[in-house]
């Protein structure tokens, strides 16, 4: 009875880290990530979100829509970009590294810039 309970919860622990650790071991850095930085300016499609492992945005540019991955959200909240801040169709300038990826649209962002405001969501990479 003892080592059955043992067991039980020895695999309930188990099964706990693997839920945890699962987030972490789909992050992947900026490994996937062009080493030369970007610039790109265009219009704000859909607004910043807080929600998930990192903040997202997209960004209308030249017609093309980008995701744009930024710091995970308590970092970018805290470098005062935080959802509603940026209205969509506003001009934005975004410095980042795109994916390496070709035909793919996504950049992984440390600068965004907006109305003469510098939202610096990775400020040790530039």
């Amino acid at each position: 009875m003892v080592l059955r309970s043992y067991r039980q919860s020895l695999l309930a622990a188990l099964a706990l880290g693997v839920a945890l650790a699962a987030p972490l071991a789909a992050h992947h850095g900026w490994a996937g990530n062009a080493d030369e930085e970007t610039t790109l300016t265009g219009t704000l499609a859909a607004p910043v979100s807080l929600a998930g492992p990192h903040a997202t945005m997209k960004v209308n540019v030249g017609g093309q829509v980008w995701d744009i991955t930024l710091g995970p959200p308590a970092r970018t909240a805290g470098a005062g970009l935080k959802e509603g801040i940026i209205p969509v169709g506003a001009t934005v300038t975004l410095k980042g590294h795109r994916s390496r990826t070709a035909g793919r649209y996504e950049m992984k962002t440390e600068i965004v810039t907006w109305n003469n405001r510098t939202f610096a969501v990775y400020p040790d990479r530039h």
